[in-house]
């Protein structure tokens, strides 16, 4: 027979939101080392697709999708990092820990502007996967490289004329 375990905490209702369990200042070097990963795996991910921007067909809808499934959540939790260091804003700190939140303010700044960078090329590149490709008539396929060989590059020139 099962051994009964006793629950220590309420059952969310449906629909409910879990409340944030705000952390004391001495958690204040796991989140720093926590946003500082963050920022720096945001970037690595920017950096990648930026690699994929000229030929967006090696990359496939799943891929693409879960990026953007991905950073979207990220986003949309970013405002528990910000409160936790406005919380600790108003404490009384001490000036090393002052510095640091201060320091951690501006990796948060950072670390949206970079999920938002990610998140806009996901979007863009989800135009162009090897689904959307693959879905493409023979003749689309070839008008849309005839409009890219005649494209302008930044200085006027056309493919036909380099």
């Amino acid at each position: 027979m099962p051994k009964k375990t006793k629950h220590t905490h309420r059952r969310r209702q449906p629909g409910q939101q879990q409340q944030p369990h705000w952390q004391g200042i001495e958690t204040l070097w796991t989140f720093a080392t926590h946003i500082d990963g963050m920022l720096e795996s945001s970037q690595e991910q920017y950096a990648t697709l930026q690699e994929a921007r000229p030929k967006p067909h090696v990359l496939d809808d799943y891929t693409v999708n879960r990026v953007i499934t991905v950073f979207t959540s990220q986003i949309a939790d970013l405002w528990l990092f910000d409160e936790q260091l406005s919380r600790w804003q108003a404490e009384t700190l001490t000036p090393e820990q002052r510095t640091e939140v201060t320091r951690l303010v501006e990796q948060m700044r950072r670390l949206r502007e970079v999920d938002n960078q990610v998140l806009a090329l996901a979007k863009d590149l989800s135009k162009g996967t090897i689904e959307k490709v693959m879905k493409k008539s023979d003749a689309e396929v070839g008008l849309e490289f005839l409009e890219l060989i005649r494209k302008p590059d930044k200085i006027g020139h056309t493919v036909e004329s380099r």
